[in-house]
């Protein structure tokens, strides 16, 4: 009987804390939002159209920055950074490095992400992920700047399911990386400051190396050891040496990475030595992959490639994934950074981007063998691509994003489409906020929901927005004013907000909510019937969705968005 009565305490424990986490049941004036659809219109892609034996680049539209690839049997795996996303480090698996299938998140839970209170660019950087074949075991390690967490790492023996609580590790700095040599001992790798009082110049960094571990998931105290210093060369005054790797070749150790910061220096280099601790003496053709020295007013622009990771296939090959930018007309860089794929020469002493020194081209060769099956049987799609979403499934695509907390605690998916149930912050909170966000994918797109709501006060507001952060942003939504309902449109700029248009609407028509953007140009409509739209309030720039204006190293993401802490007044 006591076995019972525990037995039967423990499940109700257990419904109870799973009720806590989801919503209350949807009433009907919670917004209700269905029939997404997302458009890519981008130029480049009508103008440069496949041929048979071909595929995109980038591979990872939008922001999906800082990639991370690793190799096990045929099986390849990749994560990029997500900062205060939430769930946190996305997750993608390929057989063949062209078709990628994202297969979930590995920092899903609040006791692996504490990013409640962080800003949009803070939270999880440049996430490493590694296959330790001598434990069969692999490792995601990241900098989480927020929550207290600090340098983490967690692990799995099956990365499309659970990975563990983290391990908090022993060391400041930021990017650490993992690398286990033949012999089965590990070091860690990370960007550091220089010792207090040998800073030369701003920018000044170093390179630092850790032997690990593995049963301690710890680094090995008093281990530790400069092994770069400033970059390449530091009569140059190198910037942001970071993003380091350690590979292994014909029993060599080679150091790769990232230098001269993220933007239009950005670089990626490499160093040599004959042991894992150095001395690393850096190449003579450095750097390696760049796009810095064209003219700035080239057409089908890449730029601020580096920050990139290797990876040897099956039969000895090697492909280098990195993150670059596609800015639109005005230079400006709203899809963020994404994640691009070269095949990379190591037929010399030291690996070479394939045309990585010269202007990025938007196609590559497919791989001897493989099929390009994006956007199809599951796969993601690349170029311009159609995306719709009824929410009518119960499990969310991975795609779908919030910001600061787990989506599950705001919103329900059933057979009407998505009910958000609003939280008392709006969007300039650093705080979780009730908006479910996708990339934007395209410089050039198209974004439409369906919105079925009645707000009870202007307090409430459900709509769209287009977020770059939490201080500069757009909003069209739909709020109250005395008996009246009234559509809005504000600008958020560096935390100031202006109401751009306002006009009494009548919500007892369906309603549909429309951004578009052609380059920097964003539009923002409205249609009763789904097929005419009418626009409201003009032509708007999209410069504030740049992170060269509004700071930070996040893409722009397009929100369902609910408030009952709305401050737009009509």
């Amino acid at each position: 009987m006591k076995k019972i009565a525990i037995t039967t305490l423990l499940i109700i424990l257990s419904f109870n804390q799973s009720s806590a986490q989801k919503p209350k049941t949807n009433n009907k004036q919670e917004p209700v939002f269905s029939e997404f659809t997302y458009l890519g219109k981008d130029d480049i892609y009508d103008e440069n159209p496949l041929k048979a034996d071909e595929f995109y680049t980038p591979i990872l539209q939008g922001c999906y920055p800082d990639p991370s690839i690793t190799r096990k049997g045929n099986d390849y795996y990749l994560v990029n950074s997500s900062f205060a996303m939430f769930p946190g480090v996305p997750i993608f698996h390929s057989t063949d490095l062209v078709n990628w299938k994202q297969i979930g998140h590995v920092l899903d839970r609040e006791s692996q992400l504490k990013v409640e209170d962080s800003r949009i660019s803070g939270g999880v950087y440049a996430p490493d992920i590694k296959y330790n074949p001598y434990n069969d075991t692999f490792y995601m390690i990241t900098t989480e700047i927020a929550g207290g967490m600090g340098n983490i790492v967690v692990k799995t023996k099956d990365p499309s399911k659970s990975w563990s609580d983290p391990f908090k590790l022993n060391f400041e700095g930021i990017d650490p990386s993992l690398f286990f040599d033949d012999n089965g001992k590990a070091y860690l790798v990370h960007n550091d400051a220089p010792d207090k009082g040998t800073e030369l110049y701003q920018g000044h960094r170093v390179i630092k190396i850790w032997e690990y571990d593995l049963q301690k998931d710890q680094v090995i105290p008093n281990s530790d050891k400069i092994i770069v210093n400033g970059g390449t060369d530091i009569t140059q005054k190198p910037i942001w040496i970071e993003g380091p790797h350690i590979y292994k070749k014909n029993n060599k150790y080679y150091l790769m990475c990232a230098e001269g910061g993220t933007g239009d220096w950005h670089s990626e280099v490499i160093f040599v030595s004959d042991n894992p601790t150095g001395p690393y003496i850096p190449a003579k053709n450095n750097p390696i992959l760049t796009q810095r020295y064209f003219a700035k007013d080239r057409t089908n622009k890449v730029d601020w490639a580096g920050h990139a990771d290797l990876v040897e296939t099956v039969d000895g090959n090697y492909y280098g994934v990195f993150l670059a930018v596609r800015p639109n007309e005005k230079q400006r860089v709203n899809t963020g950074r994404e994640t691009f794929i070269l095949p990379v020469d190591w037929s010399g002493e030291f690996p070479v981007f394939e045309n990585g020194l010269v202007p990025l081209k938007p196609s590559l060769k497919l791989p001897n063998g493989v099929e390009n099956k994006t956007g199809k049987a599951g796969y993601l799609p690349n170029g311009n691509f159609n995306f719709t979403d009824n929410f009518t499934s119960n499990e969310l695509d991975y795609r779908w994003i919030g910001v600061r907390g787990p989506r599950e605690k705001f919103i329900i998916t059933g057979k009407n489409g998505l009910t958000i149930t609003p939280f008392k912050t709006n969007i300039k909170a650093t705080a979780p906020t009730s908006t479910l966000f996708y990339r934007q994918q395209h410089t050039s797109f198209e974004a439409t929901v369906k919105l079925s709501y009645k707000p009870k006060s202007e307090k409430d507001l459900a709509g769209i927005t287009c977020f770059q952060n939490e201080k500069f942003n757009y909003v069209f939504g739909v709020t109250k004013k005395g008996q009246d309902y009234y559509l809005v449109l504000e600008r958020t700029e560096n935390g100031k907000s202006t109401v751009i248009a306002s006009q009494k609407t009548d919500i007892n028509n369906q309603l549909y909510l429309q951004v578009t953007a052609k380059g920097n140009d964003y539009s923002f409509n409205y249609s009763f019937n789904g097929n005419t739209f009418n626009n409201f309030g003009g032509t708007m720039s999209g410069d504030i969705l740049s992170t060269d204006i509004a700071g930070g190293f996040t893409g722009n993401l397009i929100g369902l968005y609910a408030t009952s802490s709305n401050d737009i007044l009509p």
